[in-house]
């Protein structure tokens, strides 16, 4: 869609000029694709294993945030890096601040990819690669969005500001350090989600549930399981676990099972002897925590099958608990902490990590609850009842609600602005993903991903729509313009 712009353009006085922002984007397609393709190409998945003093999340996180500050700064934007581990381009002058909260870390790209995940081939009108919807492609748009108003010329009455993080994947480190540094924007979206716009989303807590007692082996048990391993973050159903048995007797009955067991449930896995220990693979399906349900849990399945059999008193334990509170556990109900509301939705509950050694037993679980939920109180309920399961919770993040007035005048401007791109009528959002804006005072999620398009961050063969990629542009171009610049 058009819009009407008033500029000094003639001698006698001011005249309207009407300006297609998407005119403006198609101009620059090729241009941000191939910015999309060369940011997509740097791996930077967070990896502590490989931190420095001036790459504190591993070089790869600290060479995609160098890469976006560096054309920032080749298109005349001011840019500083916060720390290592966050970043800022502004443009224009005021008081006040609009921020865009971008990130350009990603999680683990995962196994049976069709297209290679960091390299950003194109097909079929798709763009695919790790980080293509969450968050590089729309970090991309919102780039260009700037690059669009200061070609244009079109002046200023605010400060803008995309602010780079990179740790949302993980434990947000990056917008507490950049926060403590840099001044809270007044207002702010971040481009880490859905359009129309979002509102509200719901609180995110990490825990680790510790199996910390079991009853003894009454007799010798016929399999003893030495280690549990699935999944790497909180935020992601695992699509691969792995178990290492030792397997006493009845072995061929219990593969045999395997094989019917995996014909059932219609998935993938494998199996294998050495040296005597049986190892038994699963294959399931990634999807991200704030809906588990359009993933299949490998780890909770796994844990499903075995606790059929005889296991050693310890496994068997964690096996049960897992089979019990936390296999089609979507929804909190077996724990006893489901709940509801109007504005965000019900609680969901995603079992991301399991790790089972001599060590350690636990599950490392993700709670997203509505914004009306009283975690502190359930929290604390829910404590005193674990224990008698013989269960410790060590609480590792939980970061509260966020909820902002549907009816303020910046999310009207927003939803006003979707409406004139898209022609649809625009609608207020919630989710149970956590974006950078409820590190803001008053902040949206706004788009990339739009009605009816398939979610697939955190999948494999992640992708962008190339349509989406620019008509998202196109928005967030109008959006900071109504928001920022003289009218």
């Amino acid at each position: 869609m058009k819009c009407s712009i008033i500029g000094p353009l003639s001698k006698n006085g001011v005249i309207a000029v009407t300006i297609s922002w998407m005119d403006e984007v198609d101009k620059r397609k090729d241009d941000i694709l191939k910015e999309l393709q060369q940011l997509i190409a740097i791996p930077s998945v967070l990896d502590e294993t490989d931190a420095t003093e001036e790459a504190p999340l591993g070089k790869e996180v600290k060479r995609a945030l160098e890469y976006l500050l560096n054309a920032g700064r080749a298109s005349g934007f001011k840019s500083k890096n916060v720390g290592h581990i966050a970043g800022h381009l502004e443009m224009g002058d005021g008081d006040d601040l609009l921020g865009i909260l971008c990130h350009v870390d990603v999680v683990p790209a995962g196994n049976g990819w069709t297209f290679p995940p960091f390299e950003g081939d194109i097909k079929d009108g798709r763009l695919y690669g790790r980080g293509a919807i969450d968050d590089k492609g729309p970090t991309i748009a919102a780039y260009y969005a700037m690059k669009i108003i200061d070609e244009l010329g079109l002046k200023l009455d605010k400060r803008v500001r995309m602010i780079i993080g990179t740790d949302e994947e993980s434990d947000w480190r990056c917008v507490d350090h950049y926060f403590k540094e840099e001044e809270m924007p007044t207002i702010g979206f971040a481009p880490d989600a859905d359009f129309p716009v979002i509102h509200a989303e719901k609180g995110i807590m990490d825990a680790d549930f510790h199996l910390t007692q079991f009853d003894p082996d009454e007799h010798a048990p016929k399999i003893e399981m030495h280690t549990f391993h699935s999944g790497e973050r909180y935020n992601m159903v695992p699509d691969y676990a792995k178990a290492e048995l030792t397997v006493h007797a009845e072995q061929t009955f219990l593969l045999q099972e395997y094989e019917e067991f995996l014909k059932e449930q219609e998935l993938d896995g494998d199996f294998y002897v050495k040296s005597g220990l049986l190892t038994m693979e699963l294959h399931g399906k990634s999807a991200h925590a704030m809906e588990p349900d359009n993933g299949v849990n490998a780890g909770v399945l796994l844990l499903r099958f075995l606790k059929r059999f005889e296991l050693d008193a310890r496994s068997k334990t964690f096996a049960t608990f897992a089979d019990k509170y936390l296999y089609n556990g979507s929804r909190g109900i077996a724990l006893g902490i489901s709940g509801s509301d109007e504005i965000s939705g019900d609680l969901t509950l995603n079992t991301g990590l399991i790790r089972y050694s001599e060590n350690d037993a636990y599950f490392g679980i993700n709670i997203r609850y509505p914004v009306t939920y009283d975690m502190d109180q359930k929290r604390e309920w829910l404590t005193g009842e674990m224990e008698n399961h013989h269960i410790r919770i060590d609480v590792k993040d939980d970061s509260k609600p966020h909820h902002v007035d549907g009816n303020d005048s910046f999310v009207q401007t927003l939803l006003s602005v979707y409406e004139n791109q898209t022609g649809e009528k625009g609608k207020l959002l919630a989710i149970g993903g956590g974006t950078y804006a409820r590190s803001l005072e008053k902040g949206v999620a706004f788009g990339a991903l739009f009605p009816g398009r398939e979610d697939v961050a955190h999948q494999k063969d992640e992708y962008i729509e190339i349509e989406d990629l620019l008509k998202a542009t196109a928005i967030y171009a109008e959006a900071i313009y109504q928001l920022a610049c003289e009218k």
